[in-house]
């Protein structure tokens, strides 16, 4: 049980940081004059490293051992953790996300390799149980502890934080966790890590820099749909590739697919990863930039979820042993999906920081059902032989949920907000003198352009207008925020909505399966 403690510490600390950023963002277009669309690169960088990274991770575990290669990720984490914080623009801040995307994925798929070697079947639930629950509470954990650092600290904080936890966490892995290894020998597929990386980078340099471009010339004859087929094409050829080599050693085993559950619960995950950075990117610069609430004041209204999900995670651990895990999983998707739901329609322009709570209660509720029975239903069937890919297999997809999410409805908030921007400047810019509207609407009409900054402060104060015209850009950039807010959240409870109906064709337990786990585990 020390070696779990230690190993959840560690996946605590890289999942935090995924969302802690969301609530420092309006921090960080100030402190670094950084655009929306840098912003989202500062996401990216850590999200593509971590999710392109994770298989191969894995099979570098599987070779010298999860125990090292946790330990090395520890440091590669903590030391990117202290570049970023001495960040002094969004380009370095941007390369040390990257270098701490790098770290999170050495260590994170070593933890379920591991426990499954650790635990026997009877008690894997409840391990799966606590992971799930911390790895759950560190995603919607992020934006209380960003906020009191941010607020008390400044921006930097966020990542500071991770060095004495780093520290500690080094220490920890190499006394407590036992280096285990399989003993088996295999061999990286390097042209597979270059195709996914680089179909990966052309689909999301495309949907995050689009808007900036009007979806049309980069540079030359290159184009952002252009772009974006070619990444297309790349991840096509890595699937080929993939499909040709599942005989020898892929980066992508097709093996762990054709047990069922496992496959629909990646898409469950790819879902959560979505849904969580669809809603939380929108919602937090919302509550900054438009309600004018502080990072602590957003990070303690966002509170009530994981407090929410912390009961019903208990009662979901309780029962996860004896009933089928769909459903917990079925019901809590569609909370999640139902309390989103709620706060989108609760979110104005003029809103109360309290008029969320109940959307964020049944959403918190949600989520308990979700994290506790997922990994548990996930790897209930498979071998212990394929625990090293099955985790860099689950891990990537939803990693790749949240580059997706952060892309889609990066690219989504965007476009509705240039051109809510426009409509709103057009029925404002009759309250200004003749002289003023021209410019007033072409302000914002060509804020997409310069790319947005919607920091604390900046909404409309970029457009350098006379102090009198101040009050009514800001009317016009909240208002208009809130039009591109609403249709933007849409998108990731309608994924949530799908992926609850996905999890009906969970299968229960097979009655053969026990004794085949005891037995593959006795053998390995």
């Amino acid at each position: 049980m020390a070696a779990l403690g230690v190993l959840v510490l560690g996946l605590f600390m890289t999942l935090l940081d995924l969302t802690i950023v969301n609530i420092a963002i309006p921090s960080i277009l100030d402190g670094l004059h950084a655009s929306l669309d840098q912003v989202l690169w500062v996401l990216n960088a850590y999200s593509l490293l971590y999710a392109v990274l994770l298989i191969t991770s894995a099979r570098l575990g599987d070779i010298y051992g999860p125990r090292n290669l946790f330990a090395v990720g520890v440091v590669i984490f903590t030391v990117a953790s202290a570049l970023s914080g001495l960040a002094q623009d969004p380009t370095q801040l941007i390369l040390s996300r990257a270098l701490q995307g790098l770290g999170a994925a050495v260590l994170a798929p070593q933890g379920l390799p591991l426990m499954m070697s650790l635990f026997p079947v009877e008690r894997r639930g409840g391990v799966f149980a606590i992971y799930g629950v911390m790895a759950g509470l560190a995603v919607v954990a992020g934006p209380t502890v960003g906020g009191l650092l941010v607020t008390h600290f400044g921006w930097r904080s966020i990542f500071t934080v991770n060095i004495p936890i780093g520290v500690v966490t080094f220490a920890l892995a190499m006394l407590l966790i036992p280096d285990l290894r399989p003993g088996r020998k295999h061999r990286l597929d390097l042209l597979g890590v270059a195709l996914a990386t680089a179909g990966l980078l052309g689909v999301i340099f495309g949907l995050i820099e689009g808007q900036r471009y009007d979806w049309g010339v980069v540079s030359g004859f290159i184009t952002i749909p252009e772009i974006i087929a070619v990444g297309v094409v790349l991840l096509a050829v890595f699937l080929y590739y993939q499909a040709r080599r599942q005989d020898g050693e892929p980066l992508l085993p097709f093996e762990v697919f054709k047990d069922r559950n496992f496959t629909l619960m990646t898409l469950v995950m790819a879902a959560m990863g979505f849904a969580i950075l669809g809603i939380y990117l929108p919602l937090t610069i919302y509550m900054q930039s438009v309600l004018g609430l502080s990072a602590i004041d957003a990070g303690i209204t966002l509170a009530i979820q994981p407090v929410a999900m912390f009961f019903s995670s208990g009662v979901a651990s309780s029962l996860v042993q004896r009933v089928n895990g769909k459903y917990l999983l079925i019901p809590g998707l569609l909370a999640l999906a139902a309390g989103s739901g709620y706060i989108d329609w609760a979110a104005q322009a003029n809103s109360s920081r309290w008029d969320f709570t109940p959307g964020l209660i049944v959403s918190g509720l949600g989520m308990g059902c979700i994290w506790t029975p997922v990994f548990s239903i996930a790897t209930r069937d498979l071998p212990v032989r394929l625990g090293g890919v099955a985790s860099g297999v689950i891990n990537t997809i939803q990693e790749m949920g949240g580059v997706l999410a952060s892309a889609v409805i990066g690219a989504f908030l965007q476009n509705r907000l240039a051109v809510a921007l426009y409509d709103r400047a057009v029925a404002a810019s009759g309250q200004l003198p003749e002289q003023y509207r021209g410019s007033f609407v072409d302000g914002f009409s060509h804020a997409a352009r310069a790319g947005f900054e919607v920091g604390v402060g900046q909404s409309g104060a970029s457009l350098q207008l006379p102090a009198q015209v101040q009050a009514i850009a800001h009317y016009v950039f909240t208002h208009a925020f809130v039009d591109a807010m609403h249709p933007t959240m849409v998108v990731p409870i309608v994924i949530l909505a799908l992926a609850a109906f996905a999890a009906v064709f969970v299968r229960g337990r097979k009655p053969a399966a026990l004794a085949i786990h005891e037995e593959e585990a006795a053998v390995a």
